[in-house]
């Protein structure tokens, strides 16, 4: 499996474990009167397994998201530009369709 799919996978895993955390906390510090809610209404399971889903997308986003950004680009660690390139000066000629002429 390529490196990055093991990235991806590992932080998803990572950002969902952070979401079960999250909705404990607000079931356990009754939020809106969440615990209530839930605890008192046949569907209760249903909503927590949903709240749990859609917290556990956006943390998993966000948790690999920080992730590439925290790589190191292998091009600053070797030094120079990345695949050899190297910049060369064009010298751009006036446009006709401007009616720019050069003296």
């Amino acid at each position: 499996m390529p490196d990055l799919i093991k990235l991806y996978i590992r932080h998803c895993a990572i950002g969902f474990g952070i979401a079960a955390g999250f909705v404990a906390m607000v079931l356990y510090f009754n939020v809106a009167n969440l615990w209530y809610l839930v605890t008192h209404t046949d569907v209760g399971p249903l909503a927590v397994f949903l709240l749990w889903v859609f917290n556990g997308i956006v943390f998993a986003g966000v948790q690999f998201g920080i992730a590439i950004m925290m790589l190191k680009p292998e091009e600053a660690s070797r030094g120079g530009t990345p695949s050899g390139l190297e910049s060369i000066r064009v010298e751009a000629a006036p446009s006709r369709i401007l009616g720019i002429s050069r003296k």
